[in-house]
């Protein structure tokens, strides 16, 4: 039985549309831009958690064939310049453990450090979290967690580091002090400690609107980092775990009628907002995997699948993955003010990685629900 073969039959209750469009997406893949950025990394794990629910090698061999010619001897990177600062550079970086894991190759190794000296030296707010970007001083994006964390915690496991793990959770710890909504439960898209920025509000810190794909990245991230709870121990689990229950009951209280989250997530029923793909399927992602963790309960991994079945219909065709919002920032130039207008400003496109990843890592899952 081919891959195809394979995943068609395993996806089959999720419509026949799905298995097409993975097979031909990454039959046609190709690099988003120069550099280690992590619009390719997310792919690379999206591929590597379909490889884990299915046992078919070729989602492995995607991987490797793509990474591997990138890591020299001696663990350089190709397309990778730590001294620049940008947690979004380490997201890729997660393959590296498990081409490791299974070469054996010292290279990868040498490759995680080389990442991990980044964020030894990365600059950090005077509470401790990693700023976004060096570019972006003084600042906490929802993103970032996303990008770092789980990197940090799978090196803070195999180097035995558990000062590492300590510090992520104090990382997260920090995040709902400063981004939480004490109303709705939801989380701001950035904060800025200094509140220099226009766009941060002068009080809080924080920008202006609950942004979807912003709490997607969190709440995978959170779901993400729980994979490693030998490391993180009971307290550092429970602070997570808390979260991640937390913050998932927030989202499934502004969940549209339809299974599915808006761009701007508490503003649904204003003109111009929209259903969007990249967010809904992260979201689909964190419950079932919360719920496969033994975090969230059963009924929150239903709800995942569900929103999964629901994006499939509403956005997916053989050839494309519709409905994402290609990007979507604060600050810099042109001016990004966090605005709600700003969020529906930003052009709906296909096939963008940020959508397409978070596909894939959702059918994986949906797959290890039906394996269990």
């Amino acid at each position: 039985m081919t891959g195809k073969q394979l995943l068609t039959e395993q996806t089959a209750d999720l419509g026949q549309t799905v298995a097409p469009f993975i097979a031909g997406y990454l039959a046609r893949w190709r690099p988003y831009k120069p550099g280690w950025v992590y619009e390719d990394g997310i792919i690379f794990k999206g591929a590597l958690d379909l490889w884990r629910a299915t046992g078919e090698s070729a989602f492995l061999e995607f991987v490797n064939e793509r990474v591997a010619p990138r890591i020299a001897a001696d663990g350089t990177i190709e397309g990778y310049d730590g001294s620049e600062f940008n947690i979004d550079n380490i997201c890729a970086g997660k393959v590296l453990f498990t081409l490791l894991e299974n070469s054996g190759e010292a290279r990868f190794q040498r490759a995680i450090e080389r990442q991990m000296a980044q964020l030894a030296a990365h600059p950090r707010t005077r509470s401790g979290n990693y700023w976004h970007k060096q570019i972006y001083p003084n600042q906490v994006w929802l993103d970032g967690l996303y990008m770092g964390q789980p990197f940090q915690l799978a090196y803070a496991a195999l180097a035995e580091r558990r000062d590492l793990a300590d510090d992520t959770v104090r990382q997260f710890a920090h995040v709902p002090r400063v981004l939480r909504d004490q109303k709705t439960g939801l989380y701001y898209h950035g904060w800025d400690e200094s509140r220099n920025e226009r766009w941060a509000n002068p009080e809080t810190g924080c920008s202006p609107c609950f942004w979807g794909r912003a709490m997607g990245w969190y709440v995978m991230a959170l779901a993400d980092c729980l994979d490693f709870r030998d490391i993180l121990g009971s307290a550092g689990t429970k602070t997570l775990a808390d979260q991640l229950q937390q913050t998932t009951a927030a989202l499934l209280a502004v969940r549209s009628d339809s299974g599915l989250w808006y761009q701007v997530l508490d503003r649904g029923s204003e003109g111009g907002n929209y259903e969007e793909a990249s967010a809904s399927l992260m979201f689909a992602y964190a419950l079932m995997k919360g719920q496969r963790l033994g975090v969230l309960p059963a009924s929150a991994g239903e709800q995942g699948l569900q929103s999964l079945k629901a994006a499939v219909v509403q956005f997916l065709s053989p050839l494309n993955l519709d409905g994402i919002c290609g990007v979507a920032g604060l600050g810099n130039k042109p001016y990004r003010d966090g605005s709600f207008a700003y969020y529906l400003s930003e052009p709906i496109v296909a096939n963008d990685p940020k959508g397409v990843s978070a596909l894939l890592m959702a059918v994986a899952e949906a797959l290890l629900r039906k394996s269990s």
